[in-house]
C-alpha cells in the first residue's frame, strides 16, 4: 500500500508541478479553493462589509518591498516536497529494480528485457499525460526535431540498460558507488571530445573520485568485473548524453516547440524505448516465451517490474523539476546527499554488505565528486 501511495504521489507531482494546470483547473469547478471563506466577514468603520480583494490589496500594500512573503526568506514548501519525493523516488526504484532482477534469475536472467520494458511503462504514462484534459499540453516537435533527439535518446537508453546490468551483476551499492565517477568521464569527453575546456582544480579532484571508488571495489564481497565494466558503460553514456543534450538545447526553437521538462523527457523515454528493442530481441529475443512464462508464475517480478517502471520515470523528471529551481551548489549538495541515501538504505535493506573499507571508500569517491562539482566556485578569483 505504501509503494502504491508512493508512486501515486510521484506520478501526480511530476505531471502536474508544483503549480501546474490541473490545479487551476480544479479551483474554476470549485474543488480546489485557494482558501476557505471565513465565518466573520470584515467591516470598513461604516459597517460595510469588504470585498476579498479589496482586503487582498490592502494585505499587498503592507507587504515588504521587494516581492512576495515566500521570496523574503520564507520556506519554500513545493521544493521540500520535490526533494523528498526524488529522494524517495529513487530509493524505491533502486530496491524494486534490484528484487525484480533477482525473481527474474539473477545474474543469468533478463536484464535487457526488464530495463526495456522499464522504459516502455515510462512511455506509456507520458503518453496519457498528453490525453489526458489538463494535465499536460503536447509537444509541437517537427521529424527534424526528433532526428535530433536521436543521439540523446541513444545515450538515455544505454545508459539505464547498462545500470540495471550492473545492478543486476553485483550489489546495487556497489553500483552505485562506481556511478558516481561519472564526472571522470565527463571531464575526459568534454576536453577531448567536445573541446569543452576543464579547469585544472577540477583535474585534481578526479583521483580523489576515482581513488575511492578503487578503495570500496576492494573489499566488495558481491564484485564483479561484469558490474565494474556495465557501471563504467553506464557512465559513459551518460557523459555523452549530457553534452549531446547541451548541444540539442541550442538548436533554434526546439525549446519552444518541445515545451517543457515533462515534454523533453517522455519524448526521450519513448525513443529510448524504441531503440531498445533491436537490442533486446538480439540479446533475449529467443528467451522471451521464458519470461513471459516465468512473470505470470512468479508475482514477485512483475509487480517490482511495473512499480520500479513508475518510480524511474517519476523520479527522472522530479529530479530535473527540483534541480532546474535550485543552483549550482544545490545541486551538487543535493546529488551528493541522494547517492549517499541510496547506497546506504539499499544496502541495509538488500543485506548487501557495507564494510569499513566499502565505506571509506565511499565517503572518499562521493566527497571527490562534490568538490569536483563545486571547486571551480571555492577557488575562483575574488572580483575587486
Amino acid at each position: 500500500v505504501s509503494t502504491t501511495v508512493l508512486i501515486s504521489l510521484c506520478c501526480a507531482s511530476s505531471a502536474f508541478g508544483l503549480h501546474g494546470r490541473a490545479s487551476s483547473a480544479l479551483k474554476k469547478t470549485g474543488l480546489l479553493s485557494s482558501a476557505p471563506k471565513p465565518m466573520v466577514q470584515p467591516l470598513d468603520l461604516r459597517g460595510n462589509r469588504i470585498s476579498e480583494t479589496a482586503l487582498l490589496n490592502s494585505e499587498a500594500a503592507e507587504l515588504p518591498r521587494g516581492g512576495e512573503a515566500a521570496k523574503s526568506g520564507g520556506i519554500d514548501g513545493g521544493l521540500i516536497a520535490y526533494f523528498a519525493l526524488w529522494y524517495l523516488g529513487n530509493y524505491y526504484y533502486n530496491i524494486s529494480n534490484k528484487l525484480a532482477l533477482n525473481a527474474a534469475g539473477g545474474k543469468t536472467g533478463f536484464p535487457m528485457t526488464i530495463s526495456s520494458l522499464q522504459l516502455g511503462i515510462g512511455c506509456i504514462y507520458g503518453i496519457f499525460l498528453w490525453l489526458a484534459p489538463d494535465a499536460r499540453e503536447k509537444p509541437k516537435v517537427t521529424t527534424a526535431d526528433i532526428i535530433k533527439m536521436l543521439p540523446v535518446s541513444f545515450c538515455f537508453m544505454g545508459a539505464h540498460c547498462a545500470s540495471v546490468f550492473a545492478m543486476g551483476m553485483g550489489a546495487v551499492s556497489f553500483a552505485q558507488i562506481v556511478k558516481a565517477s561519472e564526472p571522470a568521464f565527463a571531464a575526459v569527453l568534454s576536453q577531448f571530445v567536445y573541446g569543452k575546456k576543464v579547469s585544472t582544480a577540477k583535474w585534481l579532484c578526479l583521483p580523489i573520485v576515482i581513488g575511492g571508488v578503487v578503495l570500496a571495489s576492494v573489499k566488495e564481497l558481491d564484485f564483479a568485473w561484469s558490474a565494474l565494466i556495465s557501471a563504467c558503460i553506464a557512465n559513459m553514456f551518460a557523459a555523452v548524453r549530457g553534452n549531446e543534450n547541451k548541444k540539442l538545447m541550442e538548436s533554434e526553437g526546439i525549446k519552444d516547440r518541445i515545451g517543457s521538462i515533462g515534454n523533453q523527457f517522455a519524448i526521450t523515454s519513448i525513443l529510448g524505448f524504441l531503440l531498445s528493442l533491436p537490442v533486446l530481441l538480439i540479446q533475449e529475443g529467443s528467451r522471451l516465451g521464458e519470461f513471459v512464462q516465468m512473470a505470470k508464475t512468479t508475482p514477485a517480478l512483475w509487480v517490482n517490474l511495473v512499480s520500479s517502471a513508475f518510480f524511474f520515470y517519476g523520479y527522472n523528471e522530479l529530479a530535473t523539476m527540483t534541480l532546474k529551481k535550485t543552483g549550482a551548489v544545490t545541486q551538487s549538495v543535493a546529488n551528493t546527499a541522494k547517492r549517499v541515501i541510496v547506497i546506504v538504505g539499499v544496502a541495509v535493506v538488500l543485506g548487501e554488505s557495507l564494510s569499513p573499507i566499502k565505506l571509506i571508500g565511499c565517503s572518499i569517491g562521493i566527497g571527490g565528486v562534490l568538490l569536483y562539482s563545486v571547486i571551480d566556485s571555492l577557488v575562483k578569483p575574488k572580483k575587486a
